[in-house]
C-alpha cells in the first residue's frame, strides 16, 4: 500500500514556516506532497527525518524564493526516503548509537567491553542459591 500524495500540487507558500510547525513524519510528507509506503515509514521515520537534516545541513533553504525552498525540501525528503527504501535503519545507521555499533568498524583502541554481569552478577535462582540479597547482608 502507497500513500500518494501526487493528486494535490506543492504549495511553495511559506513552506519553511510551515515546515517547522509539523512533528510526525507523516506531516512532512504530506506537507511536501512526497508518495510513502506507511511500512516503510512505521520502521524508518525517525531515520528518514534524520537524514533529510543531514541532506538540509549542507544546503541552506533561508532566503531562496518559496517556489525554489519546496522544490528542494521536496526533493530531500524524497531522497531521504529512497536511501530507507532500498536499504534498513541498520544499513545506513543515520544515528549515533548504530554508528559507534558498527561491526564493519574495528572497536577504538583502548576501548574495552565490559559485561554487565561481569559488574553486578545475577541473582541466583529461587532454588536456594545465593542471591545478592545475601551478598549484601554479609558486608
Amino acid at each position: 500500500m502507497s500513500c500518494l500524495l501526487e493528486s494535490q500540487p506543492l504549495d511553495p507558500v511559506c513552506i519553511l514556516q510551515r515546515l517547522r510547525g509539523l512533528s510526525s513524519a507523516e506531516d512532512f510528507f504530506h506537507e511536501l506532497r512526497v508518495p510513502y509506503d506507511p511500512a516503510v515509514l512505521a520502521v524508518a521515520r525517525l531515520h528518514i527525518l534524520k537524514r533529510m537534516g543531514e541532506y538540509l545541513d549542507g544546503d541552506d533553504l533561508d532566503g531562496l524564493p518559496d517556489s525554489v525552498a519546496a522544490a528542494r525540501a521536496q526533493n530531500l525528503l524524497a531522497r531521504a526516503y529512497a536511501d530507507f527504501v532500498a536499504s534498513s535503519p541498520l544499513k545506513q545507521r543515520v544515528f549515533r548509537v548504530l554508528k559507534d555499533r558498527d561491526p564493519e568498524r574495528p572497536a577504538p583502541s583502548g576501548s574495552v567491553f565490559v559485561s554487565f554481569d561481569d559488574i553486578a552478577p545475577l541473582p541466583a535462582s529461587h532454588d536456594g542459591g545465593p542471591s545478592r540479597d545475601d551478598d549484601v547482608s554479609r558486608s
